[in-house]
């Protein structure tokens, strides 16, 4: 629930209240996008710190602190007058997406219950799984009945109210023993082993620019197919259910398995999209957004359960904050350079993420299925 709050009142809320904040504070939606990519980028450089911080101390005052900090941002956001204001909101935001999203929600648990973490890491990402489905329609069903900035203050208060207590209170703090004096400093894990490192660092960066694209252009992708607006909209709220289907089948089908399985099915999945798409046109809308989908769900869970798999739970938030980084930066910039090459391509832009998956799932195939921590 706290996840599902987390990203429904922060990364998903641009798709919906970009076109009143802009209008409002008479900017362009292009202006808009870049702010909110300059508040991703700021997610991405602390991720590790913060990653190393949940690895000594545990997640839940971190996890607390981000839906403080998010309810700040928000407040700010609706309070905004001008651009400056907006970079000033967002800026507070990227910080509590740092604090409050996937990465350190997965961090935290791996500190809790170490190696045994899939588990509940698969169940969150099930969960959260809708959080675009929650976040799309409230939001624009309280910007058409209150506006934008009410709309922003309603999710404020849902972090202090909902998200902060189930974080501070029901999360258990993790018990840490006590250093003692001649005890050196906890030793950086930095980019090793550097091989498998960089391999999934790529991947995540893959995945994470489509998902970056997807996330703002699908619609407009789906109508350059020849789907009518209102089709690409109904096909495009399909990416929710489809990602949790995935995930119900990871949690049940293929919990026992090695995580890099499901990571490599997961690649494959937007290319037959993909494929649909060219070949059958808006036909082939539905199976485009469920397969992307799908496949976006089951890479998120990889996001948490393959570094644990591979170099085990040992600095695991540190290396998830450093695997995170170059996939937030790629997820940052994706709805500009996709916005372009979409504007030069037109529908065969699909090849270009198409070919991304299937890179990736190149870089998966170099990584050993055994353990190697």
């Amino acid at each position: 629930m706290a996840q599902t709050l987390a990203w429904a009142s922060t990364y998903y809320v641009p798709a919906i209240l970009a076109e009143p904040i802009s209008a409002a504070l008479d900017i362009s939606r292009a202006t808009f996008f870049l702010v909110f990519s300059g508040s991703l980028l700021i997610t991405a450089l602390l991720g590790p710190m913060i990653g190393r911080i949940i690895d000594r101390y545990g997640g839940r005052d971190v996890l607390a602190l981000s839906n403080l900090v998010i309810a700040a941002g928000l407040t700010i956001l609706g309070f905004a007058r001008g651009p400056v204001v907006l970079i000033l909101a967002w800026a507070v935001l990227g910080i509590g997406m740092a604090l409050g999203l996937y990465d350190a929600a997965f961090a935290t648990l791996t500190a809790l219950y170490g190696r045994e973490a899939r588990s509940p890491i698969t169940g969150i990402t099930l969960f959260a799984g809708f959080a675009s489905t929650v976040s799309w329609p409230v939001s624009a069903l309280l910007n058409d009945a209150i506006g934008w900035r009410e709309t922003c203050l309603f999710w404020a208060a849902l972090n202090i109210v909902l998200g902060l207590p189930l974080n501070r209170l029901v999360l258990p703090a993790l018990k840490v023993q006590a250093p003692t004096p001649d005890a050196p400093p906890p030793a950086k894990i930095g980019w090793t082993p550097r091989r498998e490192m960089l391999l999934l660092a790529f991947v995540f960066a893959s995945g994470w620019f489509v998902t970056g694209a997807m996330a703002t252009h699908m619609p407009r992708l789906l109508e350059q197919a020849g789907a009518s607006p209102l089709e690409a909209i109904a096909a495009a709220a399909l990416v929710g259910p489809g990602q949790v289907a995935a995930r119900v089948c990871e949690f049940v089908l293929l919990r026992r398995v090695h995580p890099l399985v499901p990571a490599r099915l997961a690649s494959l999945l937007h290319p037959a999209g993909a494929a649909a798409l060219l070949l059958l046109g808006p036909i082939a809308a539905v199976p485009f957004a469920l397969l992307y989908g799908a496949g976006n769900g089951l890479l998120t869970i990889a996001r948490g359960t393959v570094p644990l798999a591979i170099f085990g739970p040992q600095g695991y938030g540190e290396r998830s904050g450093l695997l995170g980084a170059p996939a937030r930066l790629a997820q940052a910039f994706a709805p500009f350079i996709f916005a372009y090459m979409l504007d030069f391509m037109g529908v065969e832009v699909v090849l270009v993420s198409a070919a991304l998956w299937l890179a990736a799932l190149a870089a998966l195939l170099c990584l050993r299925i055994r353990p190697s921590v």
